[in-house]
């Protein structure tokens, strides 16, 4: 673009606070509104993957990022008896990309992002609640009455986004037939510090991530009906019989799943029914757009939520800094570069959930036979085919 422009951001997340931070190296003039009166992010972990933080690094605040979060040095899929069926090492990635793979708890990565973004660019306590647009820019309004007015307007506020519903309608997302528990324990519960590992069972699966300074991230995932709760007595219970038992017959050789739960306090452990969204052909028209969650919400299963959020902020900074070019004609390519690339994860992820959260017996056995009998190799080379996509790191 000729000059730089002003643009307003909807939601404080990752892909949001990653946007603002990029196009602000770039003299953008940018406001982000965010609805929460404290920037609070849930306690739980997270992990960049490496193409997330490769475009972090060309995007220049990688040692920021970095210094926030924990490198991995692979991971592992385990039967809930213990036994490896599938694990990857990720030197070969790091050497290709340069980049590390490194996890985080969401509040220390929430809190990177912003002090590369500047917190004085950061609205709290106040929501894009819709917008007006014509050949001039665009004019929202906000939750409090008042009215900013900008160059462009990017909807990255989360699942429910107003910016998408003003111009698509409410829209129910997609319940994935299983719901989730997030906490966060003290390291000491867990023997691996520098790998992650998933293990399924039949229509559950329990997963750990190391963190920094002394923490580690776990999540289960059952299968369930959507809208369910865990009771007066809360999810300790329910997870402590569902999940005590696995890995048992060697625990001394994996990490002890009973102990992360009774580390977890009560009130620090987090049920989120997993959902997503079919992948739709637009995210925006005229001067606005979509970014992360609120265009292509995804499952966790491949851990590319917060990734693509991060590849949308990118590419989004290299359209809008083209000389010549105008609001809309920038952000119909942003999209168009995309929507391709995170249709196919949208949809990629939600098959492999649904493989995962096989409870037949007959089924899962045949998986399982197949995973262990796939060497390590193609594993990375599966992992290198959806990190390194071409349309990603060859355009622009």
């Amino acid at each position: 673009m000729s000059a730089p422009r002003r643009v307003l951001i909807a939601g404080a997340g990752i892909g949001g606070l990653t946007l603002a931070a990029a196009l602000r190296r770039h003299g953008f003039d940018v406001q982000v509104f965010e609805k929460a009166r404290k920037l609070e992010a849930l306690g739980a972990g997270i992990v960049l993957a490496a193409n997330a933080l490769w475009a972090i690094q060309r995007l220049g605040f990688y040692e920021e990022v970095c210094s926030a979060g924990l490198r991995l040095s692979g991971g592992d899929v385990r039967t809930w008896k213990g036994c490896v069926l599938s694990g990857s090492d990720f030197e070969d990635l790091e050497r290709e990309l340069g980049v590390f793979v490194l996890a985080y708890h969401r509040a220390d990565l929430h809190e990177a992002l912003l002090r590369c973004a500047g917190a004085d660019c950061v609205r709290l306590g106040t929501s894009v609640e819709s917008f007006d647009q014509d050949d001039d820019g665009v004019r929202v309004l906000l939750g409090d009455g008042t009215q900013v007015d900008g160059d462009l307007l990017v909807g990255a506020d989360g699942l429910h986004s107003r910016v998408r519903s003003a111009w698509r309608g409410r829209e129910a997302p997609c319940y994935s037939g299983y719901t989730s528990w997030r906490g966060v324990a003290p390291a000491e519960a867990a023997l691996h510090p520098s790998r992650s590992s998933e293990s399924w069972g039949p229509g559950k699966r329990f997963g750990i991530v190391p963190l920094s300074r002394g923490r580690v991230y776990w999540f289960a995932v059952e299968n369930a009906p959507a809208g369910g709760s865990d009771g007066p007595a809360g999810p300790k219970p329910h997870l402590r019989e569902a999940f005590g038992g696995w890995h048992e017959p060697i625990a001394q050789l994996h990490e002890p799943i009973a102990q992360l739960i009774d580390a977890t306090p009560e009130e620090a452990i987090v049920r989120t029914d997993i959902v997503d969204r079919d992948p739709i052909d637009r995210w925006g028209e005229g001067r606005v757009t979509l970014l992360g969650d609120a265009a292509h919400p995804m499952t966790p299963n491949m851990g590319q939520g917060a990734c693509q959020a991060v590849e949308d902020a990118f590419v989004l900074t290299q359209e809008l800094t083209r000389p010549s070019v105008s609001v809309a004609q920038a952000l119909r390519a942003y999209e168009a570069r995309r929507i391709p690339r995170t249709s196919a994860i949208v949809l990629q992820s939600r098959r492999f959930g649904e493989v995962a959260q096989w409870s037949n017996g007959v089924a899962r056995w045949l998986r399982d036979r197949a995973m262990s009998a796939l060497p390590k190799r193609a594993v990375v080379n599966q992992l290198r085919r959806t990190l390194l996509d071409p349309s990603f790191y060859s355009a622009g």
